[in-house]
């Protein structure tokens, strides 16, 4: 991830128009921040793909979302378009007036997180394979550059993932999704995180695949119990394999079989970045707070441990607070709750999200 983020911003100083593929179902958290960053006010063609997968009214909420951008144009793709070139040149020509012909040729860069569908859309505008495509993170590990007309080329780029995800709703559904290794989550953890933001709007596709005539009345932990008694997840002794149950939610997810389903609208997305927004801003006051304590008087061992224990941190002192009213402040601000909820998963391998 690190040598594919100094490649694309090496690319990026000489690219007329950034093409930013990304996942029709989840436009907003498969949305690369650090992209943004790096890109600045570049000229940008928002490519929401796999839109035959996707609520087809919040795909155009989301078109209208970011056409409403400066620089932006959005524009929806799915498996079953045979010639989106021309659409997709069009676009770029549009955000690029001023580039074009021999003498100036129109160059173009792609990118999107892993798995989301780079690989085949250039395949599709070739007409050829000029790129390795499958349905799992990580195939293409190098960049290209391909013809797309005879005054224009676009430079292929590896999938990459900013290193941290700080939206805790976008870390699962990056992972249900399977923008992230395989290796980097629990099926069975995943599945109890996905179910909340599932059932938001899309409950109904659940119970009718899984034939949960009660699903309105069950838990999200027996509705992972059902569909592991729906999809052969009985073991011996009558045990669920709810990992298996996991298993079967997310490969339903991933292929479709749950229908069309958008995970977030434009709205629900900014609330939950506000929320980690303001998480990490009240962790970093939680640690500041710890480091001004340090350098005056030393407070309690078991009430700074209480705190390092949150902050993940190590202390040793072991003397009292200076007063009641220092004391009270640390304690209040240890406890403070961020708002957000945690993925609950894979947190302790690396590359995974949080």
């Amino acid at each position: 991830m690190h040598r594919a983020r100094q490649a694309l911003a090496e690319r990026l100083a000489d690219t007329d128009v950034v093409v930013e593929m990304l996942d029709a179902r989840l436009p907003g958290s498969s949305a690369n921040p650090m992209l943004a960053e790096m890109a600045g006010h570049k000229p940008t063609l928002k490519v929401l793909n796999k839109q035959d997968l996707a609520d087809s009214a919040l795909t155009a909420l989301w078109l209208a979302h970011y056409n409403a951008q400066p620089l932006v144009q959005a524009m929806a793709l799915d498996a079953g378009e045979k010639a989106p070139t021309r659409r997709l040149l069009k676009a770029c020509r549009e955000l690029a007036p001023l580039r074009g012909g021999m003498v100036k040729p129109l160059r173009l860069v792609i990118c999107g997180i892993p798995n989301v569908g780079k690989s085949t859309l250039i395949n599709t505008l070739m007409g050829r394979r000029a790129a390795a495509a499958a349905d799992e993170a990580g195939v293409t590990m190098a960049e290209q550059r391909l013809q797309l007309a005879s005054d224009c080329y676009l430079v292929d780029t590896p999938g990459m993932l900013w290193p941290r995800i700080a939206v805790p709703q976008s870390g699962v559904l990056l992972a249900a999704t399977g923008a992230v290794g395989r290796n980097a989550y629990d099926e069975e953890a995943l599945a109890h995180e996905l179910l909340p933001l599932l059932r938001v709007r899309h409950e109904a596709a659940l119970a009718q695949r899984y034939a949960l005539a009660d699903a309105p009345g069950l838990s999200d932990e027996a509705m992972l119990q059902a569909i592991a008694r729906r999809r052969g997840g009985l073991m011996s002794g009558g045990r669920l394999n709810l990992h298996k149950a996991g298993e079967a939610l997310l490969q339903d997810l991933r292929s479709g079989a749950l229908g069309a389903l958008t995970l977030e609208t434009p709205q629900e997305f900014a609330a939950w970045a506000e929320a980690a927004a303001l998480a990490d801003v009240e962790r970093e006051a939680r640690r500041a707070a710890v480091r001004e304590l340090q350098r005056g008087a030393k407070p309690q061992r078991g009430l700074l441990a209480e705190v390092a224990r949150e902050l993940g941190e190590t202390f040793s002192d072991e003397a009292a607070l200076p007063d009641p009213a220092t004391q009270a402040t640390i304690k209040a601000s240890s406890k403070a709750k961020t708002g957000a909820p945690r993925a609950r998963f894979s947190r302790s391998r690396q590359g995974r999200p949080g």
